[in-house]
């Protein structure tokens, strides 16, 4: 560990949030967005509006205390300061990117874990309050895709708590090898994602299943050969499965997890489902930010 160049990319985190830099370019970005645009012009470019985004969900902050830093901060910098209305109009209309790397990123042995986890609604709404008055409480799940090398998060689908983990997988694999166009070798996950279904899809993709089998598996004529032989693996020796697949390295999605949720919070503050789904693909790229700039 080189702690001087690490210390000195948290303190880059730092700058990057208050980085009023954006306005280098803002007129030239505005330019290329207000071009053949019908109706009213842009004022704010989408840089600017995707940095008080990022500030947003970092610090916790309402819309309308975000207005207040940014005309604490930058009022004599920016050609104008938008409202906070404007603020969350804009916000919730952005394009976000999780991953920008769109080069076909294949090596040897490029494996990605997925997993999923719950997210509050709100803040109010604990645990506590539906165990001990039966209340129903709805929360989000995150389902995400992550490169275990790098530890960056290559694809997020948010869907209500209904959802099985095991029915998102196929979208989340095509998201990284079609839209991202990587070629993934192995894929780890534990055993909400065990049916026979999902060794098909992986199967028919040339990838590698690494998924722990529930406890009363059993090897059938109906399944899937790959499942079949994981079955038979996992009874065995449970041990020597996992160092052959590095099923260990799974962990590095629930720290991914714990990261964001220590980092953001464990809940979202957005009303509406849509805005829900934006803000924590704001929080994603923003962990992706951080993690790029990093050093270890």
């Amino acid at each position: 560990m080189n702690w001087k160049k690490y210390n000195e990319s948290l303190v880059r985190r730092g700058e990057i949030l208050l980085d009023f830099d954006v306005i280098d370019n803002w007129e030239y970005e505005l330019e290329k967005m207000n071009k053949n645009k019908k109706g009213r012009k842009f004022v704010y470019p989408d840089s600017f509006i995707r940095l008080l985004g990022y500030m947003r969900a970092y610090f916790h902050l309402p819309y309308r205390q975000t207005e207040g830093v940014v005309k604490e901060h930058a009022s004599n910098t920016l050609p104008s300061i938008p409202d906070y209305s404007r603020i969350c109009r804009r916000i919730n209309k952005l394009t976000i990117k999780i991953c920008d790397d769109k080069s076909n990123t294949h090596d040897d042995n490029f494996v990605i874990a997925i997993d999923a986890t719950g997210v509050k609604v709100t803040n109010r709404r604990g645990g506590w309050i539906r165990h001990k008055w039966n209340v129903k409480r709805g929360y989000l799940k995150i389902h995400i895709a992550v490169d275990i090398r790098k530890k960056r998060i290559l694809s997020v689908d948010v869907t209500s708590e209904e959802v099985h983990d095991g029915k998102v997988l196929s979208k989340i694999v095509e998201d990284v090898t079609i839209k991202q166009n990587k070629e993934i070798d192995t894929v780890i996950s534990d055993c909400a994602y065990d049916n026979n279904k999902i060794f098909q899809i992986l199967s028919f993709k040339g990838i590698k299943p690494a998924i722990k089998v529930r406890k009363n598996s059993r090897c059938r004529k109906t399944n899937h050969h790959l499942r079949n032989n994981s079955v038979k693996m996992q009874k065995n020796n449970l041990q020597q499965w996992k160092d052959s697949v590095s099923y260990g390295q799974r962990w590095i999605a629930e720290t991914v997890f714990s990261y964001i949720k220590r980092m953001f919070g464990e809940y979202v503050t957005a009303i509406r489902f849509e805005n829900m789904i934006k803000e924590i693909m704001l929080k994603a790229s923003l962990y992706n930010l951080f993690q790029s700039i990093t050093v270890r």
